[in-house]
């Protein structure tokens, strides 16, 4: 089953790297109090995630919170070393996009966004989403129809529904 607006989200544990090495981070931590945007890529580094996807957000994190968004997370079925090092590469880090990993793909799969990206040698991967999060409730989601497309998932297409 998909996850649609009005669910609660699932429990889930992600991966993030610190100062400190790789910290767990409950889900409920991000996504239990306040309003959060949640956006997952198929993959760092990939060209569509860094060219198109991630770009906007890094760009539209102060217009995303004057609209009443407390924090930023993208997820992604990569290692947290990979996400810690996406994050300074695009700038999101700084920007205050939070990048946290789904190393196993248990978020992804229980959120039942997962795809068999292993034609193209990747594996089980996210489909491209992103979703709006009030104290643990999807208020709106929207998921792109194929990993290459980045048009219903993108900041500005989240601005104009909050």
């Amino acid at each position: 089953m998909t996850i649609t607006a009005g669910d609660t989200l699932p429990a889930a544990t992600f991966k993030t790297f610190s100062s400190e090495g790789i910290r767990d981070v409950p889900g409920a931590e991000l996504f239990g109090s306040g309003r959060t945007v949640l956006f997952a890529v198929p993959g760092a580094y990939t060209p569509t995630c860094s060219e198109r996807h991630m770009p906007g957000f890094v760009a539209n994190v102060a217009q995303l919170k004057a609209k009443g968004v407390d924090r930023i997370v993208c997820v992604s079925v990569n290692d947290p070393f990979v996400m810690n090092a996406w994050g300074k590469a695009t700038g999101a880090t700084e920007a205050g996009v939070l990048l946290v990993a789904d190393p196993e793909a248990a978020f992804t799969r229980a959120l039942g966004l997962e795809f068999d990206g292993s034609g193209a040698g990747l594996g089980v991967r996210s489909k491209r989403y992103a979703m709006v999060v009030e104290n643990g409730a999807v208020s709106s989601v929207a998921v792109e129809d194929s990993p290459g497309d980045a048009e219903r998932s993108t900041a500005e297409a989240v601005l104009a529904t909050l």
